[in-house]
């Protein structure tokens, strides 16, 4: 077939696709715009998804008749008056997204500049642009944009719901919300739940309300601010708490000058950061922003910009994994108030459906607590013995002081009861204890003075010859955790040193669970950073107080004294929280007492 030339509108709708995506794409496109014009209100209306209407009402600088009818021209853009690519200051800057928009869609738009006497309004029909017009408009611009794609039903049809379209829009429009929070943006329409959020101060306060605002209180209640810079690199914004996790990533949200990304450099630098404090398979909440200069990173390495890339990239990732960690080490103990509010939901359920499905006959006056032989009747709370009561025995610590309280008893041999001053905490004893070697074990292997304890008869463990060959081709980092292990003929390996931290040690289950961690490490391809925090978590599992172990009160005071002191022991080695509380308000509404 000959070669030819195609239509300029067919042209235009054709380089539209890498632009405009779904309705989301133009929305996004539009109130970029009316940011870079300094507009301090934005109004979104959609309906159908964005695919019968998009209307976006600012009260930016506006547009002259002029500017109006070159900005829906093809590459015509006012943000590169120097034509340099690698200074890039606004949003928007490649002058496609008017005419991309007008070439798919009916474009009207009306726009009045600051101290003009009469606005400007022009029409664009898939393409076909119409003739300039004066009209009245306050000052600033209001964009309609009607049947996106009529002109293109191939588009048209791999578009998803209305609902999911819409709710596209929203997640975008949030996310430049969160970067701009001195501007007020309202969403409105079908298919979608509104919003308006009022403008925030634009300090770290007035971040922490926008971020409420969009994601909630938890949010709040679950942050932990970030504050760090590095040659020239700053990193602002919060984190959540460990213990307050996501089955996926679309509670983390990345700012590179002001401008929303999505990029793999950001979410491995957050998942090197949690590696060893969530579990597997679930992703933390967090909102960063980077600032930098703007020759530094290139936002124009993709169409819709929504990637970017840094000159160094590996300093930026540096500076990510360093700045979270220290925020993490720097919270300590604390874990998710939702812990406690998830309990207390639990027995208002359990209490709630007792209550429902208990028959008025099966209530005695014996079991009345006004009877009197109720208190001496102690038979039927037998079970619910605790296992240590340390109420008389031990010297309490001032519970004022102490963010996990003095310990009171220990029921199951399992559970520390410790009253604070506003509340109960339960503890999970071994979980608790097990975070706290783990972070032992990790502090001396930074420092290398991991001790090591000969055995005095060296422990022979048969398994099978593919776990005796993975512990083996591991042997050398083994070794560096204090563990001896040698070949004992087929079928069989020797350990003849161990950390002189491990007391009791099972050697036998310790190298089998090992041989399980290694194998499961090959099988992910696991960096050798990931391997040593497994094997590290292993043994740190082996030494820590099992449950069923009763604990005298000195030590389990001993116990949430070093929680107190140790980063992340809000949560164990698996991601699991050590620890809820309940506070005493709580309690006494399940009481009917508030």
């Amino acid at each position: 077939m000959p070669v030819r030339r195609l239509d300029p509108v067919l042209v235009d709708r054709i380089a539209a696709g890498e632009v405009i995506e779904r309705p989301a794409s133009a929305v996004k496109e539009l109130v970029e715009n009316a940011l870079d014009a300094g507009a301090t209100r934005i109004e979104v209306t959609i309906e159908a998804g964005g695919k019968r209407l998009i209307r976006v009402i600012d009260d930016g600088a506006g547009m002259s008749a002029e500017d109006l009818e070159l900005a829906v021209e093809r590459h015509a853009t006012s943000k590169l008056p120097d034509n340099d690519l690698s200074a890039i200051g606004t949003l928007g800057f490649r002058g496609e997204a008017l005419p991309s928009i007008g070439s798919v869609s009916r474009l009207d738009i009306a726009t009045r500049a600051e101290g003009a006497e009469q606005g400007s309004a022009i029409f664009v029909d898939q393409g076909l642009k119409g003739e300039l017009k004066p009209v009245a408009q306050p000052q600033g611009t209001r964009i309609e944009v009607r049947e996106l794609f009529a002109a293109t039903p191939a588009r048209l049809k791999f578009l998803k719901s209305e609902r999911t379209e819409a709710q596209a829009i929203a997640d975008s429009i949030q996310r430049l919300a969160m970067a701009h929070r001195g501007t007020r943006f309202t969403l409105s329409g079908s298919d979608v739940t509104g919003f308006d959020y009022a403008p925030c101060a634009r300090d770290e306060t007035g971040l922490l309300q926008r971020l409420t605002q969009i994601l909630g209180k938890d949010f709040r209640a679950n942050a932990l601010p970030v504050d760090a810079a590095r040659e020239g690199i700053g990193l602002s914004g919060f984190v959540g708490l460990p213990t307050w996790h996501r089955a996926n990533a679309s509670a983390q949200y990345f700012f590179v000058n002001g401008r929303p990304v999505r990029d793999k450099l950001f979410a491995g630098a957050v998942r090197a950061a949690y590696i060893d404090l969530v579990p597997s398979g679930r992703y933390p909440a967090v909102v960063l922003f980077v600032t930098c200069d703007p020759a530094e990173v290139d936002v124009n390495v993709h169409p819709a910009k929504a990637e970017v890339r840094f000159r160094d990239p590996g300093l930026v990732r540096g500076l990510v994994i360093g700045a979270l960690k220290q925020t993490l080490a720097a919270a300590l103990h604390r874990a998710t108030p939702s812990g406690g509010d998830a309990a207390l939901g639990l027995m208002r359920r359990m209490w709630n459906g007792s209550a429902a499905a208990r028959p008025q006959s099966a209530w005695s006056p014996d079991l009345s607590p006004a009877n009197p032989g109720f208190a001496e009747d102690q038979e039927q709370f037998d079970g619910f013995a605790p296992a240590a009561d340390v109420r008389a025995d031990a010297q309490e610590p001032d519970v004022d002081s102490a963010p996990l309280g003095a310990a009171r008893a220990q029921i199951h041999e399992c559970y520390i009861i410790a009253q604070t001053q506003d509340g109960v905490v339960i503890v999970d004893q071994h979980a608790a204890h097990e975070r706290l070697v783990y972070e032992r074990l990790k502090t001396a292997r930074a420092k290398k003075t991991i001790e090591r304890q000969p055995l005095l008869i060296p422990a022979v463990v048969e398994m099978d010859e593919a776990s005796v060959a993975r512990l083996l081709d591991a042997a050398p980092l083994l070794d560096e955790f204090g563990l001896a292990v040698e070949p004992f003929g087929p079928g069989a390996v020797l350990l003849r040193e161990q950390p002189s931290l491990i007391k009791n040690l099972d050697a036998s289950r310790l190298l089998r669970d090992l041989a399980d961690t290694l194998a499961e490490d090959d099988k992910s391809a696991a960096p050798l950073e990931r391997r040593l925090d497994h094997v590290l978590a292993t043994l740190a599992c082996h030494h820590s107080i099992r449950a069923g172990r009763r604990l005298a009160p000195e030590e389990m005071n001993a116990l949430l004294r070093e929680m107190e002191r140790t980063p992340g022991s809000g949560q164990c080695n698996h991601g699991r929280p050590t620890y809820i509380e309940l506070k005493l308000g709580d309690i006494e509404r399940l009481f009917g007492r508030k």
